[in-house]
């Protein structure tokens, strides 16, 4: 089995088991969410995998962030985690490709991520997964229009924008390169 099949199954077991733990219905579930509940299931059982906006999506009704989703499938870090083993998702679908840098770890706050968005990408969250999270978006590459509530950042290469996040955003690539950042998040 591959390793990315291997982390996808974990994931659709864990997404399961926190809507277990809740003791919500699929139901109960899709009306948190605005997913179907035939498409959560699906993910759950494993039969297909949630693109970055239904994992986004799901990390809102769970109160945890995608990283914090994704690290929960994930071994232990270690302290020193070397290029080659920093945990890669992709989501080909929206040509959105996410590196955990450093994985989020418990009594720790903070973690970095790389984020490359394919030439055109266009990716919306309704709402933030963990109100007043601190954000740090530097520009490593690229171009980027990130929109937070009704801001819109026009962002290049060695930019950084710094923010709190308590509304909608929306990432959107206008180049015809990819964009990719370091995204530092910070927990309240």
């Amino acid at each position: 089995m591959r390793e990315a099949d291997d982390i996808e199954r974990r994931l659709a077991d864990r997404l399961a088991e926190l809507r277990a733990a809740r003791r919500w219905s699929l139901d109960d579930l899709a009306s948190r969410t605005a997913i179907s509940r035939s498409t959560l299931s699906r993910i759950e059982r494993g039969e297909i995998s949630p693109t970055a906006g239904l994992l986004g999506r799901l990390g809102v009704a769970y109160e945890r962030t995608t990283s914090q989703l994704l690290a929960e499938v994930e071994a232990e870090a270690p302290e020193l985690l070397r290029a080659s083993d920093q945990p890669v998702w992709r989501d080909d679908a929206t040509g959105f490709t996410r590196r955990m840098v450093s994985p989020p770890q418990p009594g720790l706050r903070a973690e970095i991520v790389e984020v490359r968005l394919a030439p055109s990408a266009d990716i919306r969250y309704d709402e933030p997964a963990v109100p007043g999270l601190e954000q740090h978006l530097w520009m490593l590459d690229g171009m980027l229009e990130l929109t937070i509530g009704t801001t819109t950042h026009a962002l290049r290469t060695g930019d950084c924008l710094r923010f709190r996040l308590w509304d909608s955003t929306h990432f959107h690539n206008p180049g015809v390169l990819a964009a990719r950042y370091a995204l530092t998040l910070v927990r309240p």
